[in-house]
């Protein structure tokens, strides 16, 4: 894992990062991480691999019902 280093945040960023984190019972590096990592996409991402490998796993559901 790599690491970077933000400077010159706007203190009311900085204090809702505080209060998330706070609310969530995480630390501001763990919101600041989750942030960005929705920001970029990657949380999705990994959401629509995660289905494609439950839906390789139980292969494709039958319809339950005929609509006709």
């Amino acid at each position: 894992m790599g690491q970077i280093m933000i400077r010159y945040l706007d203190a009311t960023v900085i204090e809702a990062l505080r209060r998330r984190a706070a609310a969530c019972g995480t630390s501001m590096e763990e919101q600041a991480r989750r942030a960005l990592t929705k920001a970029v996409g990657l949380e999705r991402e990994a959401a629509a691999r995660r289905l494609a490998e439950i839906r390789h796993t139980i292969g494709r559901l039958e319809r339950a019902f005929d609509t006709r």
